[in-house]
């Protein structure tokens, strides 16, 4: 049996990923947006860049979830044919 994905699982997954990885960027450097964009919010007080780890750990959960349904529907998608 062969599997078949739908492109939300795929974008699902890709998204996930990409928040996962800045999350993690984004802890052990804390400065790579202000180095990117020039942009410095909380002069260096650390707080905006705490708030976006948090909001990309939430997203790459949230859409890691969401993908793993995909997973199992294809799944069984694929067992039922």
């Amino acid at each position: 049996m062969k599997r078949t994905f739908r492109a939300w699982f795929w974008i699902k997954a890709g998204v996930a990923a990409v928040s996962g990885i800045l999350a993690v960027v984004t802890l052990f450097w804390q400065d790579w947006i202000e180095a990117l964009t020039g942009f410095d919010p909380d002069s260096h007080d650390g707080s905006v860049e705490l708030a976006i780890v948090f909001g990309l750990a939430v997203t790459c959960a949230v859409l890691s979830v969401a993908a793993g349904t995909e997973w199992r529907r294809s799944k069984s998608s694929a067992a039922i044919v």
